[in-house]
């Protein structure tokens, strides 16, 4: 649906000899973020759309046939993957496991290797490879800016054995200690908190609007809504505050990781 809206503005907008800056403009919008819609990978606001409607001199088709902005997408991490390599500020809050572009190697094996059902296992190479490829956002030094909100139970799962755990921690640890990656712990004993229910990935931009990401049992919404966008990210900011400083979420994540590394096999 994305797509076939971006297309349709894409038509219009070449029917009437604009440039997509000159349409930008008109608009009173970002050329980029034109650009973005054509491409299927952003919705404009209702406000947007009304404007670009204005602007096309196409009635309301581009407000009515909007696509409902909290839909579930199709294949549906698409969306939110593209939109992360565009972000210059990537704020994740997770509650059952390591964000993705967090994951190391083995971890990422033992996540996309328990899906249902069963995956073949090229299938789940394929996967980690690709949420490798994701990873490399944060081989740049500075950008995107990237805020880690975890819940303690991220860090007490096992996922892949204890060995994988120390090795994940760890490399979590070490992207902080490097002052790539801003990460606070929310302990068990915070109780309740805001964004509980589910994994949520704030996403702000040079030059277009901010989006967020939400995700549950083999669904994602990517959301485009300011409404809903500003009330995921005060929500994020309450969580935040509750959540334990830097320096003593490192703290406590070393020393879980080192009950990883101590543990004996035998144990049972």
């Amino acid at each position: 649906m994305r797509n076939a809206y971006g297309e349709w503005l894409k038509a219009r907008r070449e029917e009437a000899g604009l440039t997509q800056q000159e349409l930008a403009d008109m608009a009173i919008v970002s050329r980029s973020h034109i650009a973005h819609i054509e491409a299927g990978r952003r919705m404009p606001s209702k406000d947007d759309a009304k404007r670009l409607d204005k602007a096309l001199n196409t009635g309301d088709v581009l407000i009515s046939f909007l696509p409902d902005e909290d839909a579930a997408v199709a294949d549906y991490f698409e969306p939110a993957r593209k939109l992360e390599q565009q972000a210059v500020a990537i704020r994740e809050f997770a509650y059952s496991y390591v964000p993705g572009i967090l994951q190391t190697e083995r971890y990422a094996y033992a996540v996309l290797g328990a899906g249902y059902p069963p995956r073949a296992d090229s299938e789940c190479a394929r996967l980690v490879s690709t949420q490798l490829e994701r990873a490399k956002i944060l081989d740049d030094p500075v950008r995107p800016v990237v805020w880690a909100l975890l819940d303690e139970s991220v860090l007490r799962r096992t996922i892949g054995g204890p060995e994988v755990m120390a090795e994940q921690i760890m490399h979590i640890v070490t992207l902080v200690e490097q002052r790539r990656v801003h990460t606070h712990v929310l302990p068990f004993s915070l109780g309740v908190y805001p964004l509980l229910q589910g994994m949520v990935t704030l996403m702000s931009f040079e030059d277009q609007p901010p989006a967020a990401y939400s995700e549950g049992s083999f669904m994602g919404k990517v959301h485009d809504s300011p409404t809903l966008v500003e009330r995921l990210q005060g929500a994020y900011d309450v969580a935040l505050g509750e959540a334990l400083p830097l320096a003593q979420s490192v703290t406590l994540m070393t020393e879980i990781a080192k009950e990883y590394a101590h543990h004996d096999p035998h144990d049972s």
